[in-house]
């Protein structure tokens, strides 16, 4: 039995010889390592020369984990699936209670029965949430800024973009069908968990392994500038929803809607000029397949 370990070199700042290092220190001298955006090419392929005991181990963060649940969907996995957080937010990691450089864990049940988002006609798995509105915004400006060179704050750019640089936007929710109207909404990620944006909490009652397989959609709306960013940082602890302000809603099948496009993002990927999004649990597909 060996553990062949899927590094993705440009999650986080970590020194790649350290986080190899730390992995052996963890599972010991059979690691087989490899650059996953290579191993990626041909992954039906590189399944086939596992042995059944072998056992696969995700090394990166949330975008990592995301781009590997969706270049596999479909295709037939006989191995465990471990993972090692080595990402600068990690908020799947930190949505099972752990911390950075803890033991790489088997993380197979949480790879099942995932959520799907549609986004301009294709569709995705997401493992943590979908971002919709400033938390958009805010990856946007990251990646133009990673490709500049230039260190990214994301709290930074957060607090500029409700400042200066988002304009918020009027929402039509659409929760298992019923609708919701929002003026001014400046958020409106729906999750599968409860962190998203490297520590944020949304839905601080949401379960990613509740029985109902049900998902949340959190909408924050009808303030101005200086109040919503007052507001904001109640959200890093969850305190958010019991402000006026904020809507929580669960289903299994959510529509947002709004009336200009914005950038989204799903665990961090960002996907540009969206002007709205469904999202629906496995519960809501099964019914659908039935159906």
């Amino acid at each position: 039995m060996a553990y062949y370990v899927l590094l993705n070199p440009y999650a986080g700042k970590d020194d790649n010889e350290q986080i190899k290092a730390s992995i052996k220190g963890y599972l010991g001298k059979d690691c087989v390592f490899s650059d996953i955006s290579e191993t990626s090419k041909d992954y039906q392929g590189f399944f086939k020369t596992l042995e059944k005991d072998d056992k696969i181990v995700l090394a990166g963060g949330d975008g990592t984990i995301n781009r590997f649940i969706n270049e596999t969907n479909g295709l037939k996995l006989k191995n465990s699936v471990w993972y090692y957080a080595s990402g600068n937010g990690n908020d799947f990691w930190t949505d099972l209670g752990k911390t950075k450089g803890e033991a790489p864990l088997c993380i197979d049940e949480y790879l099942k029965d995932l959520p799907t988002v549609t986004v301009n006609g294709k569709n995705y798995k997401f493992i943590n949430g979908v971002g919709y509105g400033i938390d958009g915004y805010c990856c946007e400006v990251g990646d133009k800024l990673k490709a500049e060179g230039e260190d990214v704050n994301y709290t930074s750019i957060a607090i500029k973009g409700l400042l200066f640089g988002f304009k918020p936007r009027n929402a039509t929710v659409i929760v298992d069908g019923v609708s919701y109207y929002f003026k001014k909404a400046w958020i409106a990620p729906s999750m599968n968990g409860r962190y998203y944006g490297g520590g944020m909490m949304p839905t601080p009652a949401q379960d990613r392994l509740n029985k109902e397989k049900t998902l949340s959609v959190c909408v924050m709306y009808g303030k101005g500038k200086l109040k919503t960013l007052m507001a904001f940082p109640t959200i890093f602890k969850g305190e958010h929803v019991n402000k006026k302000m904020v809507k929580v809603l669960t289903g299994k099948t959510i529509t947002v809607k709004f009336d200009t496009p914005c950038a989204l993002q799903i665990d961090g990927e960002t996907i540009l000029n969206v002007s709205e999004y469904t999202v629906t649990s496995a519960a809501a597909n099964e019914n659908e397949k039935v159906a």
